[in-house]
């Protein structure tokens, strides 16, 4: 019985070796950063085995080995020669006994090993890998201490083969946009964030990743006065216009020279002013197309009026961005007078898509890869790029598993796109 329960007792212990190597490696820092923070015990000591596991490995690598040994050597001693006598005595022969004695004590040690000391004590710590790591590490950390020779020896020793095969000892800690995605889609899925906090999230990563011409609005869309049209034309503009900022040229909108406040032209103008736009006129901030879409929104919080005029590099005017084209790039696009939405999903499953939608935009929602360097950021600049020329209404182009269907055009322009699935 003593024989028994020492074995069992070297099972239990290799099992809490597995347990506490994959909790520790499996924990993720910062939530153990969040543990320490809040006092929780063995967190920070977690935290160190973590910050250098070739130490913490090998003191783990020591005791599973030691274990695994002395295992091996007592029960087959011990239980061997009691299975070796029970099958003698059943009247086989003594080569016969003695095989059968000792291979079923081993197979039954290692399928206790497997499966008390490996497999549950591993799924354990998976369920639970930073609070378990907080609970182990205070032990494996006095281990490791006892056992420093050895496990200076075989961390030396692993860091040495890295360096001949010539490999780093260590990686940077990565984390890609399309983990954040499935780790955010799994949070979603447990019901810990909703379904509009999640296409939040999504839309602040894909600001990150835009220029300031993901954002714009083009100038082909743009309302703006001309300081030389006549005065009647430029108040019927202002009542007209549902914008409360619209920028001011002379001659062409490629000589914008500003931007006014309609609420304040048309106080003026209540008050029985004559109607004079200069003296309204403010400065804006001109920037390049190439721009990141987070540099715009920092220059967006110091300008003194919330616009920011886009020129290309041959200094023409390519479009405008306001606090609210970043607002929409985060929230989705608000449906406006005489505006439709980017993206509609029909029946049978289709999209009927604008062609000023954003092109990452109808890449999440398709969920279809898109190159990382590209020269289009809309949805008609990415249809444009597979025809490498401008279509005609009902043009086809098949890609990334989708049929992509020119169903409308604005002039030249490519005004919606139906997307089927093939």
């Amino acid at each position: 019985m003593i024989e028994l329960l020492i074995v069992l007792g070297l099972i239990l212990l290799n099992g809490l070796f597995a347990l506490s190597e994959l909790a520790v490696v499996s924990a993720r820092q910062p939530r153990l950063k969040a543990l320490a923070a809040n006092g929780k015990a063995g967190a920070q000591t977690a935290l160190a085995l973590s910050a250098d596991p070739g130490k913490f490995l090998s003191a783990v690598q020591i005791g599973i080995t030691l274990i695994g040994i002395i295992n091996g050597a007592y029960s087959g001693e011990t239980f061997g020669e009691y299975a070796y006598t029970a099958f003698r005595d059943l009247g086989l022969s003594e080569t016969a006994a003695a095989a059968l004695g000792y291979g079923s004590v081993i197979a039954v040690i290692t399928y206790l090993s497997v499966i008390v000391g490996e497999l549950v004590p591993k799924n354990i710590a998976l369920r639970n890998a930073e609070r378990i790591a907080c609970l182990v590490a205070p032990a494996m950390t006095a281990f490791s201490r006892i056992a420093r020779p050895a496990v200076w020896l075989l961390d030396n020793s692993t860091r040495l083969v890295f360096r001949l095969l010539g490999q780093a000892e260590t990686t940077e800690s990565q984390v890609s946009d399309e983990e954040i995605a499935i780790l955010i889609s799994e949070a979603e899925a447990a019901g810990v964030i909703e379904s509009h906090e999640r296409e939040m999230i999504s839309g602040v990563m894909r600001l990150g990743d835009r220029t300031v011409v993901g954002l714009m609005t083009p100038r082909t869309d743009v309302d703006w006065i001309d300081i030389a049209t006549a005065e009647t034309e430029i108040r019927q503009q202002l009542i007209d216009t549902p914008h409360s900022l619209i920028p001011v040229g002379e001659g062409n909108i490629d000589t914008l020279i500003g931007v006014v406040r309609t609420r304040e032209l048309l106080a003026a103008i209540l008050d029985g002013k004559p109607l004079d736009i200069r003296p309204y006129i403010h400065k804006v901030p001109i920037i390049p197309e190439t721009m990141d879409a987070l540099d715009a929104l920092n220059i967006l919080r110091g300008a003194d009026v919330p616009v920011a005029l886009i020129h290309d590099e041959y200094g023409h005017f390519e479009g405008l961005v306001t606090p609210a084209d970043v607002l929409e790039a985060i929230v989705g696009v608000f449906k406006s007078e005489g505006e439709d939405p980017y993206a509609t999903q029909r029946i049978d499953g289709s999209w009927l898509l604008a062609g000023a939608m954003p092109v990452d935009e109808m890449a999440a929602k398709l969920t279809i890869a898109l190159e990382p360097k590209r020269s289009y950021a809309t949805v008609a600049g990415f249809v444009l790029a597979q025809l490498q020329h401008i279509p005609k209404t009902g043009e086809i182009v098949e890609t990334n598993g989708w049929r992509f269907e020119v169903v409308d055009l604005d002039g030249r322009r490519i005004d919606k796109v139906l997307a089927s699935r093939l």
